[in-house]
């Protein structure tokens, strides 16, 4: 399992791949739209042309592979706001355009909220506007689902309702990517290797492991089924150091990649990676 983590793209946008070879990682995640600005923003064609080159240099060496871009913080596929459900696919479209200039393998976001709706209400428009965000996207780049902790009415936090848009959307370009602290957050056990093997058992069940690329290794500051979000370092939280290793080591798992978004409080980025890549058999 290649180990990367999110790192920054600020200016200039081409040196978030030596930012990324300088901790470590072999692969990694960015933004490349202001996570809390609704308007995408242009990346210049010349640091599109950098960034491709730095990551594909003549001499050879390691590439940064696969890159995924993380969706903005504020879309909202289900909102019932006009404005916020249109700027929404915008930007995922955005998003999915430059994942093709830039060699990504696509743009993984959390799906939103039912504002309090049922869910049966709201899931036709989140199946619509996949729809639509993957028929104005360049073909190539997938476009992934991440999983949620639960918090209020948040939308995706179980493998059921995951799985609800893969079979309503029914695209060979749409993925999933688990994020194991949201995953515990949100009840999953994935503390013990029994609660591994049931969340994979019940995932194959419901969506299918196909359709899995990655994931968001975090551990969790908070308590298994606690409905909320809170990452804490590898070693660090309530899912506890040992079950990385089994997480790492998987048969089922150990082709994909995995993306730390841990709050560096107890540990850098360039130790979390490293201890990562140690557990590796």
């Amino acid at each position: 399992m290649k180990i990367g983590a999110h790192v920054s793209s600020s200016k200039p946008f081409s040196e978030s791949i030596n930012r990324a070879k300088e901790i470590g990682c072999e692969c990694m995640q960015i933004f490349v739209n202001p996570p809390q600005r609704w308007n995408p923003v242009p990346i210049p064609e010349e640091e599109v042309d950098k960034f491709v080159a730095l990551n594909n240099p003549p001499a050879g060496g390691t590439d940064i592979d696969p890159i995924i871009i993380h969706g903005i913080y504020l879309l909202n596929l289900a909102s019932s706001n006009p404005f916020f459900y249109e700027q929404s696919i915008k930007s995922l479209t955005d998003d999915m355009a430059k994942a093709a200039k830039i060699g990504a393998i696509g743009v993984n976001f959390h799906v939103g909220s039912t504002k309090g709706r049922n869910l049966s209400e709201v899931m036709k428009k989140v199946d619509e506007a996949v729809k639509r965000i993957l028929d104005g996207s360049p073909k190539g780049p997938y476009l992934v689902l991440e999983n949620s902790a639960g918090a209020g009415n948040i939308i995706g936090d179980t493998l059921d309702e995951l799985g609800q848009i893969i079979k309503a959307v029914n695209s060979p370009r749409l993925k999933v990517l688990i994020d194991t602290a949201h995953a515990f957050g949100s009840g999953y056990n994935l503390r013990t290797k029994e609660g591994l093997e049931d969340f994979l058992d019940l995932f194959e069940k419901e969506i299918g492991l196909d359709r899995l690329i990655g994931l968001h290794l975090n551990d969790s500051k908070v308590a298994l089924n606690s409905k909320r979000d809170r990452h804490a370092d590898i070693g660090f939280g309530e899912i506890g150091k040992d079950i990385f290793a089994e997480i790492l080591n998987h048969p089922k798992l150990n082709s994909l990649f995995a993306i730390l978004e841990t709050p560096q409080d107890n540990m850098s980025w360039t130790e979390q990676i490293k201890l990562l890549k140690s557990f590796r058999k």
